[in-house]
């Protein structure tokens, strides 16, 4: 079994009940209690207009990469998200898998950790609430370097429960 890190993203269809209801989609999955961070308020990055609802949660699972990811696609799915669609864009909901304990990953459609993550404030910032020791599981770099590294971004720690 392994502790895999996922980030939620969602600005459109009432973006507090696509996360909330992701969060329920993800206790369905895993093996224990999930682990969530509290839910953040972040400009968005690229041509989208409309502010983004982010948050990271970590379960448990004995899934393989690939079937765990095919899962995650299929709930985007299942929550409006086409299956097709210009990166960056205004989306329903988006689940990254962000790191799947040490393992690193490669294939035309899975890179784990995930690429971009540390440059991700609206990915760090929730990270940093669940596990406030990480380390990137490649670099050893520390949650609080990559938040200084990051580029800037407004975010905000939002007082919405899950």
């Amino acid at each position: 079994m392994a502790q895999v890190v996922i980030a939620l993203g969602s600005n459109l269809n009432d973006p507090h009940k696509q996360i909330k209801e992701a969060g329920i989609f993800l206790a369905s999955i895993s093996e224990h209690p999930v682990k969530k961070s509290a839910i953040y308020q972040s400009e968005p990055v690229g041509p989208s207009e409309k502010d983004f609802l982010n948050s990271v949660c970590v379960i448990e699972t004995s899934l393989q990469p690939k079937n765990l990811f095919e899962q995650l696609k299929q709930q985007e799915r299942k929550q409006g998200r086409p299956s097709r669609y210009p990166k960056w864009t205004a989306r329903t909901l988006d689940l990254d898998i962000i790191a799947w304990e040490n393992l690193v990953v490669e294939t035309d459609n899975l890179i784990i950790p995930h690429q971009e993550y540390s440059r991700r404030l609206f990915v760090l910032m929730p990270l940093k609430d669940v596990f406030p020791d990480w380390k990137d599981p490649v670099s050893a770099q520390s949650i609080d370097k990559m938040i200084e590294r990051a580029p800037d971004l407004n975010i905000d720690k939002t007082t919405l429960n899950w």
